[in-house]
């Protein structure tokens, strides 16, 4: 009995033996297809991820931003939408960042690492919504506004610690991209830090040492964008080759040279103030679309 079931064992395998060494050169190929394929998809994945989780530090300092020149009384009823939409946005991402979210292609994040980290920036967010929440409903308060001024930046600076976590874990063919994605990322955020020094100064918070970081906050600008264009060796950055990338690098250039004397002056009076209004967010978007196609390189 036992020989027969040998016999008959012995009679199935060896035609699949047979076969997998006729197709194994196939059989291969078909393996190492779907291998890439699996790769492409997390590094895609991972890629959104470091560009959303960016995203979030550019939102802390928006939102900042918005609540200061509501405080300003410039152009309030359109700045309370806009920090109302700042702030859902936020709120959304955080989430999706941690389990998912289909509509911003979003996958769960499944470090645990990284899912504490995120949780410290829930907590610190909770703290920060409460103020941002009363602003849009009540109006600035000096208190609130106060909170928003003292609170933003540890909120920058957790979300900043999750986006390297993210940029870290990145796979091998991933890694110099994803510098890439996140320091061009991060540029979106400094457009809002620099004209949220500015209202700083403008309010009288801190106003030496805002007017300080105004300072550094330009000339690190400045720098990054020069990196992304033509390399820069201290930021990690290769210079860009990508004609359409360049070309949109180009159109940030051009908004930016309207923008940086503004900031170099720190000039604090109600109609550059405006000017500073209107002028940042063209440079935000613009610099928004570079990080897109940055992270389209991934696919």
């Amino acid at each position: 009995m036992k020989r027969l079931y040998l016999v008959t064992l012995l009679s199935l395998c060896l035609p699949i033996a047979s076969y997998a060494e006729n197709n194994l050169a196939d059989f291969a190929s078909e393996m190492n297809a779907i291998t890439k394929s699996a790769f492409a998809e997390m590094d895609q994945q991972m890629a959104v991820k470091i560009n959303l989780a960016g995203k979030q530090r550019m939102l802390s300092q928006k939102m900042t931003k918005e609540a200061l020149l509501i405080s300003l009384n410039i152009d309030t009823d359109n700045n309370k939408k806009n920090l109302e939409a700042s702030a859902t946005l936020f709120d959304k991402t955080l989430t999706g960042l941690k389990v998912g979210d289909d509509s911003l292609g979003l996958t769960k994040t499944d470090n645990t690492s990284i899912l504490k980290q995120l949780d410290k920036v829930s907590t610190l967010w909770n703290d920060f919504k409460t103020n941002i929440e009363s602003t849009i409903s009540k109006g600035s308060s000096e208190e609130a506004l106060n909170n928003i001024a003292t609170q933003n930046l540890p909120l920058l600076s957790a979300m900043n610690k999750a986006v390297y976590m993210y940029a870290g874990a990145s796979g091998a063919d991933l890694n110099k991209l994803a510098n890439v994605i996140n320091l061009s990322g991060k540029q979106r955020m400094l457009t809002q830090k620099m004209s949220k020094e500015l209202l700083l100064a403008a309010k009288g918070i801190d106003k030496s040492e805002n007017l300080e970081k105004l300072k550094a906050t330009t000339e690190l600008f400045d720098k990054t964008l020069k990196g992304l264009l033509d390399g820069d060796k201290g930021l990690g950055l290769p210079k860009t080759s990508d004609e359409k990338i360049r070309k949109q690098l180009g159109t940030v250039k051009e908004l930016w040279d309207e923008l940086k004397p503004i900031f170099e002056k720190a000039d604090t009076s109600p109609e550059t103030l405006e000017k500073v209004a209107k002028l940042n967010l063209p440079l935000l978007s613009e610099m928004n679309k570079a990080v897109k196609m940055y992270e389209e390189q991934s696919k």
